[in-house]
């Protein structure tokens, strides 16, 4: 089961925030262009990073806790799926607070 333990997580996250977009309709996942746009600059950033990390030797995942899926470059697939699920999670977060307190926030 240890193989599980980083998507684990990563499902957690996205099941702990589900009940943002569902309960308080913070339209996260529903303007899905809007957090394309927000998710593609970071993906790229973080992937150029772990990619140089790992060439250089900096970084490295135990594959005991990782499904064995391994992209171009020696990155987990587990690990790009946390590029876009963290963010992802946040920009819920932070539109729910938002939602709560009411404060604008992007184009509305």
């Amino acid at each position: 089961m240890r193989h599980l333990a980083y998507v684990g997580m990563l499902a957690f996250c996205l099941l702990g925030t589900l009940p943002l977009e569902l309960l308080l309709g913070v339209r996260v996942y529903r303007q899905w262009r809007r957090l394309l746009l927000t998710l593609l600059p970071v993906v790229a950033v973080f992937l150029v990073w772990d990619l140089y990390a790992i060439a250089a030797g900096h970084w490295d995942f135990d594959p005991a806790q990782l499904l064995g899926v391994v992209l171009p470059g020696g990155v987990p697939v587990e690990e790009l799926l946390f590029f876009v699920v963290v963010p992802t999670c946040a920009l819920l977060a932070f539109e729910a607070v938002g939602r709560v307190k009411g404060w604008p926030a992007g184009d509305e």
